[in-house]
């Protein structure tokens, strides 16, 4: 009977820590979770509201077109001092090409110029909608200490995820409730079913959103990137972000990384970049380079997923380790497994190296996929609608779980799950150990919570009493 009773007590005591820790998580990541939901679900429609900021660009009259380096003479001639980064070739016969460049302040400029070679106009790539709805995604605007907070939102909504689950397991219950909600019952057990349901079939796919974004947050990317580099999983350029920074100092382009591609642009040739008065590029003196109508007409003819970038001899950014005086040639499609990048020789024009998503190492493989898919980019608009669809549910589990809080909250307390009066901790070190090497940051702040419910809430009793724990006896 004893054995009986101590084991049920056992039970009690896990199932109200889990309880305790689903409350504190979604007290923490509610807020973050309605942000990181809406702003995702509009970022996967980037290629759609790019094309839309760019309609002023389209559909040209294409009678006596000029040629991509007329182009890049124009952009030039209107941002005096400027230095070309790359040529976007137009998506289809009409629309301008749009220029890329650093300004001698510092800043970039995305120039659009006519088939007919007249500068339409110019937007600053670091206040585009999407760029500025991604950093709010990935960072809250606040830099590096927000993609900290990003990153352990990310963590803790795991743990709610995973909690919820627990909490959820029907446990001889039947389907109603547990695969679709009762709405019959009355509002408390109609927000409750609506809660946990949502929750049960959000589940696996937000699971999948949130893993597939730890290789580009800060402290969990850069240990990544730190571990494949010592098990030599490293294999090319990397190709996605670190803390909204570009993963490697020869690689400052990579998500308009603008400070760190200007850094290394100091070290360029004066003479770089600028426009010849024939046409060309020349990036040493006495030397002539292919120019660019030749190779954005090779560029066009191997038909690349858009975005196709061409990147003049010399150029920093992400096109590719040692680009040296080649001319280089990228899709930068969202759809990473269909990205390919293209090295000419910058004196004769030929192929020098072709590399696709095929050649990355089997790691960086399984990234793109992922980030591919957390994108919406993978299956196209079937990937938009699953994304979309996952935001909506996490909405509604924010929305419902807050709405349940708020019904049930007292008063003169938060509303916590009590503290259970025997510890779990001896339990949770392995759990601990393991989530300090999956998870760092989810175990520093859980360490952190253990801490604070066990020594020092019993030690403040009006603090503690609100926060659902009791005075330390004597």
């Amino acid at each position: 009977m004893s054995i009986t009773n101590s084991s049920s007590a056992s039970a009690t005591t896990l199932y109200r820590t889990i309880w305790r820790w689903h409350f504190y998580a979604g007290l923490f990541v509610i807020p973050m979770i309605l942000v990181l939901a809406l702003t995702g679900a509009v970022y996967l429609f980037k290629p759609q509201v790019e094309r839309w900021e760019e309609r002023a660009f389209q559909n040209l009259p294409i009678a006596e077109a000029v040629s991509p380096d007329a182009q890049v003479r124009a952009a030039l001639a209107a941002f005096p001092g400027g230095r070309l980064h790359s040529y976007r070739v137009p998506a289809q016969e009409g629309d301008a090409a749009m220029i890329h460049l650093a300004l001698p302040d510092g800043a970039m400029r995305d120039v659009f110029v006519s088939p007919r070679g007249r500068v339409l106009g110019a937007l600053d790539p670091d206040t585009r909608i999407m760029q500025l709805v991604h950093d709010i995604h990935g960072q809250l605007l606040l830099g590096k200490r927000g993609s900290w907070l990003v990153e352990l939102a990310a963590s803790w909504a795991i743990v709610m995820i995973v909690t919820g689950l627990i909490l959820w397991w029907p446990r001889g219950r039947g389907l109603a409730g547990v695969i679709w909600p009762r709405l019959t019952l009355g509002r408390r057990a109609a927000w409750r079913d609506l809660h946990a349901v949502t929750g049960f079939w959000v589940s696996g796919l937000a699971l999948v959103l949130l893993l597939t974004g730890l290789p580009w947050a800060d402290v969990w990317g850069s240990a990544f990137k730190t571990v494949r580099t010592e098990l030599g999983w490293v294999k090319g350029a990397q190709d996605w972000t670190i803390g909204g920074r570009a993963p490697d100092a020869v690689d400052p382009h990579a998500e308009h990384d603008h400070a760190a591609m200007m850094a290394g642009m100091k070290g360029m040739d004066p003479g770089m970049n600028h426009a010849a008065s024939d046409g060309s590029i020349p990036a040493m003196p006495g030397m002539q380079h292919v120019r660019l109508s030749r190779i954005v007409a090779l560029a066009r003819s191997e038909r690349l997923p858009f975005p196709v970038l061409v990147a003049p001899p010399g150029a920093p950014g992400r096109f590719g380790k040692g680009q040296g005086h080649d001319w280089v040639v990228r899709s930068d499609t969202p759809n990473r497994p269909l990205r390919v990048t293209i090295v000419y020789d910058a004196m004769t024009g030929k192929e020098k190296r072709r590399e696709t998503f095929a050649d990355s190492h089997p790691i960086d493989r399984v990234v793109g996929y992922g980030v591919a898919w957390h994108e919406g980019a993978l299956f196209g608009a079937i990937n938009q609608a699953i994304g979309v669809l996952t935001a909506l549910m996490l909405v509604t589990l924010s929305v419902s779980g807050f709405v349940m809080w708020r019904r049930r909250k007292p008063a003169d307390r938060l509303g916590a799950p009590p503290l259970p009066e025997r510890s779990m901790l001896p339990r949770l070190v392995p759990a601990v150990v393991l989530l300090a090497a999956v998870l760092p940051l989810l175990a520093l702040s859980l360490v952190g919570v253990i801490v604070l419910d066990r020594l020092v809430l019993p030690r403040l009793p009006r603090i503690g009493a609100w926060l659902g724990v009791r005075p330390a006896a004597g």
